[in-house]
């Protein structure tokens, strides 16, 4: 069902895309998403080196923060771009599209299917004979400031 990807001293998952999006999420009755997303944000964390990456609070975004109906909406915007910084770092020239996957968060949850084929990709690079080795990676982003207007 899923293959282990070793790059560098960190070992990644290429999984099964419809296993992502429908059969496990089916069968463990959701809980498999919750843990999806926190395995990809963990994953995300370790290829990119970001430790401002914190794979606990998209969970989070996803259990109690959907009564706030945003933020489950910036978690999947946000994974998106997590994923096209790994493709960057590992010169793929396909690229996820944040956009996109938050548009696919609306039709049936789409977006894991959508991200995991990227993920998968990439992956794959690293599968090939002769890979890349270590990915090449940019300087971390700075973290977004959660400051508010006052009025």
């Amino acid at each position: 069902m899923s293959q282990i990807v070793v790059i560098g001293n960190q070992t990644y998952k290429k999984r099964n895309v419809v296993a992502v999006w429908l059969g496990l999420p089916l069968i463990t009755l959701g809980i498999y998403s919750y843990v999806w997303i926190y395995k990809v944000n963990d994953e995300a964390r370790r290829f990119l080196g970001d430790d401002s990456i914190r794979p606990a609070l998209s969970v989070l975004a996803f259990l109690p923060g959907a009564l706030l109906i945003i933020p489950p909406f910036v978690a999947i915007y946000r994974l998106g771009t997590r994923i096209a910084r790994m493709e960057a770092a590992a010169g793929s020239p396909n690229r996820a599209e944040p956009v996109v996957g938050l548009v696919l968060g609306f039709v049936f949850g789409l977006y894991s299917l959508y991200y995991q084929d990227h993920l998968n990709g990439l992956w794959d690079r690293y599968l090939r004979p002769g890979n890349m080795g270590t990915p090449v990676l940019p300087p971390p982003m700075p973290p977004m400031p959660l400051s508010f207007p006052q009025p």
